[in-house]
């Protein structure tokens, strides 16, 4: 069972990039799904999740109206599409997925599966 991330990279700041977490070894149509990002020196942080039917999002402060999540679930896949990047944007991205939504979004998250994280660099 893999969680891949893929879709970073080093942009400018004001610029886009889209994340991608493909799953890989099951199917996690069912599953809430979600993003987290830990910046150097940081505390890992939750930064959006999406119900298993796309119904329900949730974002962090510092990315909402910035930031859209969603989801394939034909291609078992979900997206982070980030607008106007900031410097303080740059960390490493986590894509997670849980069977309850609860879990990626309470204050001490704690989603079953976590993927290998992919590096974004916002240059200011």
């Amino acid at each position: 069972v893999q969680l891949q991330a893929s879709g970073g990279g080093l942009v400018q700041a004001g610029g886009s990039l889209r994340l991608s977490c493909a799953a890989s070894g099951r199917t996690f149509n069912t599953y809430a799904k979600g993003w987290f990002r830990q910046a150097p020196g940081k505390e890992r942080e939750f930064v959006a999740a999406i119900s298993w039917g796309g119904a329900r999002t949730i974002y962090a402060e510092s990315v909402k109206g910035r930031f859209t999540i969603s989801r394939d679930n034909a291609e078992n896949t979900v997206y982070l599409q980030m607008n106007s990047l900031k410097p303080e944007d740059t960390a490493v991205y986590y894509c997670v997925a849980d069977p309850q939504f609860q879990a990626i979004v309470a204050v001490t998250p704690h989603p079953d599966y976590w993927g290998k994280g992919t590096l974004v660099t916002v240059s200011s």
